[in-house]
């Protein structure tokens, strides 16, 4: 059953997208569509496991109680693996930047709506969250405006 933001956020869509003419990032969806009172994270990638520390501090220090996370059709983390950005990293920045960030995980990921159902999955588990928030995954389409609930 949809939560009053999910359905403000379909809703408010449909409005969005009557005047839609092009893509835009930078605005993010929940911005667009006055979903409420609504704290933007935004990360490379939509990034769930980026964006706990903030989640937990907008959850338990503003009230948040509902979460969403949107991705977006040609997001550049669907076009790179790991060891692609390493090799930009040592081959502009040079072995010793590629040293320092050895151990980072840059969460590429390949298929669009995987990764979404990924990190709502990731903040369901993650014991930072109480149960009691709402989580859902969406798709926002930069090519036509629209956005559609993955899970």
């Amino acid at each position: 059953m949809a939560t009053s933001t999910q359905k403000s956020l379909v809703e408010k869509n449909e409005k969005y997208r009557s005047t839609f003419k092009n893509g835009d990032l930078g605005s993010p969806p929940a911005k667009k569509y006055a979903v409420g009172d609504a704290h933007v994270i935004r990360n490379a990638g939509g990034n769930a496991r980026d964006a706990i520390r903030s989640l937990v501090i907008s959850e338990q220090l503003l009230g948040t109680n509902e979460i969403l996370v949107i991705k977006h059709t040609g997001c550049g983390m669907l076009k790179f693996k790991n060891e692609d950005i390493r090799a930009v990293i040592e081959s502009e920045l040079g072995p010793e930047a590629l040293e320092e960030l050895a151990g980072l995980d840059f969460q590429p990921f390949p298929h669009l709506e995987d990764g979404v159902k990924d990190d709502v999955e990731l903040l369901k588990r993650s014991k930072a969250i109480p149960d009691s928030v709402v989580i859902s995954g969406w798709v926002y389409e930069v090519e036509s405006g629209k956005v559609s609930q993955v899970v």
